[in-house]
């Protein structure tokens, strides 16, 4: 038996050394960079052109992708109305970090922007209104000074104008490079809104994905509406950061829109197709007579 047992070993052995290994003739394909995207919820690759043509929204799964400042401007606002205010605010770099000039300009080629916040007026089916929107491209929409006094000068003009405010934000929070000068924006930017409020004015807030950290802390939650775009992360710090901190399991789930929505955080779900329309009802919904207020 054991004789047996090895001649089949041994003829085993033998045929698969002498296995020809399959030969391949054909070319890899080269694909060009940015022809397609990846979706980040269901992992399908998606034709770039089908994407812009769909508002940049995965046409499998809806995940709506992160999109510029000024793309969601053309997007959302009447085609040519918009006027930038308050360009000639930039970023320095008051506390001298090392490499964070460098950053700064990688952010303006990204963007096509001086700094992470675009500001400005623009009319929404001919309402006009104040309207600012973060880029994530943008050293991913991080609040530093300029970013800061760039929405408090927003606020104020929407104030003096008599405008109603609307801000689009996406942002991974404080900007780390310029420390307590960062922090001090979300004190500022919330007093301002409280001033805002006070002369009953309509502050409409749009948190997109993500909205997170100092930002997520300070202006983007102190909307009068406070809307979240489909598939947005809405939270202050990671999840790994809280459950380290308070050494509780976190629910599942707990940024997203939805759980959003179901604890009182966000007042609408709106998606990306839908939120044209559903911010020019609500501005016709508060308008005055004669004027942006609202009652």
């Amino acid at each position: 038996m054991n004789n047996f047992l090895n001649d089949r070993k041994h003829k085993l052995e033998n045929f698969k050394k002498n296995i020809r290994k399959k030969q391949t003739s054909y070319e890899p394909i080269d694909i060009p960079d940015g022809l397609f995207m990846k979706c980040d919820q269901c992992g399908a690759a998606i034709y770039e052109k089908t994407l812009d043509v769909n508002y940049s929204i995965c046409p499998y799964c809806d995940y709506h992708f992160r999109m510029s400042a000024t793309k969601r401007m053309n997007l959302t606002f009447d085609q040519g109305s918009f006027e930038e205010l308050f360009s000639e605010i930039q970023s320095g770099n008051p506390l001298d970090m090392p490499d964070y000039e460098d950053k700064i300009n990688k952010g303006k080629k990204l963007s096509g922007l001086n700094e992470a916040f675009l500001c400005g007026t623009a009319t929404l089916v001919s309402i006009p209104c104040a309207v600012g929107i973060l880029d994530s491209n943008f050293m991913m929409g991080s609040m530093g000074s300029a970013v800061g006094e760039k929405v408090t000068r927003l606020i104020e003009y929407a104030i003096d104008q008599s405008l109603p405010l609307i801000i689009f934000t996406a942002s991974g929070g404080a900007r780390m490079q310029e420390g307590i000068l960062s922090l001090m924006q979300m004190a500022k930017t919330s007093a301002a809104l409280e001033h805002l409020d006070r002369k009953g004015l309509l502050y409409i807030s749009v948190m997109t994905n993500p909205t997170t950290g100092g930002v997520a802390a300070s202006f983007a939650s102190l909307g009068d509406i406070n809307i979240a775009e489909k598939s947005s992360l809405i939270g202050f710090a990671g999840a790994r950061v809280i459950k380290q901190t308070i050494r509780q399991e976190l629910p599942e789930g707990f940024q997203t829109d939805v759980f959003q929505l179901e604890h009182g955080q966000v007042d609408l779900i709106v998606h990306r197709k839908e939120m044209r329309k559903t911010l020019y009802k609500l501005l016709l919904l508060h308008q005055k007579k004669g004027g942006g207020t609202h009652e």
